[in-house]
């Protein structure tokens, strides 16, 4: 009994309320990349790549072996599962003799940016660490399986597939990206905390840039629905109706991209052009990350550090000044 797209209501998940659904926790703390056993040198075990072909397995004696389509689906760490994992799970099945059956991969809020930090810091936690190296570090450990095209692409340099816009090239399977333009968990990762502290001109700065270049990684993905928001997953969130790009809900979207002949009129690649966080109206409820509490936009930009009574009306197509 999921929320959003794993809701089995139809006021809420209109098009796949009543799929088969299974949801996979999240264990093993690799981005489901792992293949590393525990050892006697090692207590831990990394095995999230070897976990999803194990399922699909299982999920062949209980139906699967007669399904149309297979959508794998997963959020932020699980949305670069997706496209780690879309390949070899259509590729798995096609060696059990299941062809037929269509792979198609639902990556939301996991196209990190392999990009500079706003502020360098030193490498104690993967936390701190800059994203290149957090995943060269994480990849010993994880022993991690990445699709082959991308292997060979990118040969002693594997860290380099689980960045969105060098991994999603050499895709063979459809793959629909969902992803934030201001993904908190990127800011986060590039030392960007929004914590109740106004916010420095070159931090703003950062923030803006940072959409910039999430759009021009994103200027070849033909399926896409990308918000102009400050926020971290959606497909499985209540209000994930709620969001529009261009007047377009992302389930329709979805249900767009799902359809064999799309018809007319049908959007696949949505992205916001304003420049700023929650410049689209349609943005998710911010929180104070420290109360919790609910904040309007107004209440958000005095949060940033702006002087709410300096700026123009804001809408869709509003740029805000900096703080002096």
């Amino acid at each position: 009994m999921g929320t959003g797209i794993l809701s089995p209501q139809p006021e809420e998940n209109p098009y796949w309320w009543n799929a088969n659904m299974v949801f996979i926790p999240y264990c093993s703390s690799d981005a489901w990349s792992g293949a590393s056993a525990k050892t006697d040198q090692s207590d831990y075990a990394f095995m999230g790549s070897v976990i999803i072909m194990e399922v699909v397995n299982e999920l062949l004696t209980k139906g699967l072996d007669s399904a149309k389509v297979l959508l794998l689906a997963g959020s932020s760490a699980g949305g670069t599962g997706v496209l780690l994992n879309v390949d070899r799970v259509a590729e798995h099945l096609e060696s059990r003799g299941h062809g037929e059956i269509q792979v198609r991969g639902l990556a939301d809020s996991g196209w990190f940016l392999d990009n500079k930090q706003y502020r360098s810091t030193d490498c104690h936690s993967t936390i701190s660490c800059e994203p290149t190296e957090a995943i060269k570090r994480g990849i010993r450990y994880w022993g991690s399986v990445v699709p082959e095209s991308c292997r060979q692409t990118h040969i002693r340099e594997e860290w380099n597939c689980f960045f969105g816009y060098k991994v999603y090239p050499t895709l063979k399977s459809p793959v629909f990206v969902v992803q934030w333009l201001f993904d908190e968990a990127q800011l986060t990762v590039d030392n960007i905390h929004l914590t109740g502290h106004p916010v420095h001109e070159g931090q703003w700065r950062y923030i803006q840039n940072l959409g910039n270049e999430l759009r021009n990684t994103l200027k070849d993905v033909p399926s896409l629905f990308a918000p102009a928001c400050l926020s971290h997953e959606v497909i499985t969130r209540n209000y994930w109706m709620d969001i529009q790009v261009k007047g377009t809900s992302l389930p329709r979207a979805l249900h767009c991209w799902d359809r064999a002949s799309p018809p007319r009129g049908c959007p696949l690649r949505l992205i916001d052009s304003c420049p700023w966080p929650h410049c689209n109206p349609t943005c998710p409820t911010i929180r104070d990350q420290i109360t919790g509490q609910e904040m309007s936009v107004i209440q958000f930009l005095k949060h940033m550090g702006f002087d709410v009574g300096l700026l123009p009306i804001i809408g869709q197509n509003t740029r805000i000044g900096l703080p002096v």
